[in-house]
């Protein structure tokens, strides 16, 4: 007999497939019109404007394209940290500039990555982060989300609130086959202020 925990991770498992067989229907058009309405958002959004340390994670083809955050993060003269993984942990390094991102070397997961052996300025060790872009299989519109599996965005943001005296905001960018009434979840599932995708409605805080 299973344990609730492992009924749990065997929904996952299963959801990520079935969302991932969605993604693979839809056009690499369809994807980048779907990327350019939730970036307008994003770059409209109140929070997005007024923060000056932002995480950004570097997209694959079944991602919302962060190319153009990172482009825009520059543009406005904000820090841009990202996601550097080693083992099983997960630090956010800086980014220095767009030449910086074009000349990162692909981890074996086709990812762009920073070098390890490479010093880069932590965002932790000098001053936290005000916005945190969250990637993700599947999310809900009020805010759940599930991750690929190995929790690193669960236990990086969970030490970014017991660390920071202002929290960061967070939000996730999806295309709307993402967007499920519901999603599995266990207890160290960390919820996501905002949600953005092309069918949310225009009240965004």
């Amino acid at each position: 007999m299973p344990s609730a925990v492992q009924a749990v991770q065997a929904a996952k498992s299963a959801l990520r497939k079935t969302v991932q067989g969605k993604l693979a229907l839809v056009s690499r058009d369809e994807k980048k019109i779907q990327s350019e309405k939730v970036l307008t958002k994003l770059f409209k959004l109140p929070a997005f404007v007024r923060s000056q340390r932002v995480s950004v994670y570097l997209s694959t083809e079944d991602e919302i394209s962060t190319e153009p955050i990172i482009r825009r993060i520059f543009e406005s003269r904000k820090a841009c940290y990202v996601p550097r993984y080693h083992k099983n942990q997960m630090e956010m390094v800086k980014l220095h500039s767009m030449e910086d991102w074009e000349t990162l070397p692909l981890t074996k997961w086709n990812i762009k990555q920073p070098r390890l052996a490479e010093q880069r300025e932590n965002a932790l060790d000098t001053g936290g982060l005000d916005l945190v872009i969250v990637p993700g299989v599947a999310f809900t519109a009020d805010g759940d989300r599930m991750g690929h599996g190995k929790g690193y965005y669960d236990t990086f943001l969970r030490h970014l609130y017991d660390t920071q005296s202002k929290p960061p905001i967070t939000v996730a960018l999806a295309f709307k086959e993402q967007v499920l009434n519901e999603v599995p979840l266990q207890e160290h599932d960390v919820k996501i202020d905002l949600i953005l995708y092309i069918d949310r409605p225009e009240n965004e805080p």
